[in-house]
């Protein structure tokens, strides 16, 4: 099923709560959390009270995207703190068979996230393992970012080798989804979307989140 997954990478942290409420309003199911350490992206964010205190104020679920380059240290702990979604990336697991089975031993459900320049190709023999995939669609570290079309490519890789496999994983996009490119994102055949600015920088979070959910499912619906 199609959703819409709000980043709060991009909401305002004075005022966290309220910004969740608005999305909560629009009928969205998971908000995505962006982990990243500074060394595997240019960044640094989020630690594990930001998650509890989620956990605590919300029912969404909580779907944490680790952009770190130690995630069989770290998943554990934000599993504990609240974490129901954990995806890791390709490029940084030396042992990605076992990094996702330990995630899901732990509860949790287990994603792989490949960069604008891994193929799919290097997934094959961990689809039947994984709950989802994501597929970066902007170079991971920073918000606002545009989105790089070829992106949708790999979507349909993806699309393709669950079909011919007969395997149930969802895939998910982040990075540069917006009311001008959703409908062609879902029509790609994407389950998940990651948006950030496109709804928490709008005037109306709550309108922005709605709007989208609503084009991408009119697409849906006329393709089929």
């Amino acid at each position: 099923m199609f959703q819409v997954v709000p980043s709060i990478f991009a909401a305002d942290f004075t005022r966290l709560g309220e910004d969740v409420r608005r999305v909560e309003q629009a009928g969205v199911k998971m908000l995505h959390v962006d982990i990243m350490d500074g060394h595997f992206v240019p960044n640094f964010t989020m630690g594990t009270p930001i998650t509890e205190s989620l956990r605590k104020f919300t029912k969404l679920k909580l779907d944490h995207h680790l952009m770190i380059e130690d995630p069989d240290t770290y998943a554990p702990i934000f599993i504990k703190a609240g974490a129901d979604c954990v995806s890791v990336h390709y490029e940084v697991c030396r042992n990605l068979d076992r990094t996702l089975h330990m995630i899901q031993d732990l509860g949790a459900k287990a994603g792989v996230v490949i960069n604008p320049a891994t193929p799919v190709m290097l997934l094959e023999n961990v689809l039947n393992i994984v709950d989802y995939v994501l597929v970066m669609s902007v170079n991971p570290g920073y918000g606002g970012q545009t989105f790089i079309p070829r992106s949708l490519d790999k979507v349909r890789q993806l699309v393709r080798y669950r079909e011919e496999r007969r395997l149930n994983f969802s895939i998910e996009i982040d990075g540069g989804a917006g009311l001008e490119n959703i409908a062609e994102i879902a029509r790609a055949g994407v389950d998940w979307v990651v948006a950030g600015s496109s709804i928490f920088h709008a005037p109306d979070a709550t309108q922005a989140a709605r709007e989208m959910q609503r084009i991408a499912h009119e697409a849906i619906s006329i393709q089929v």
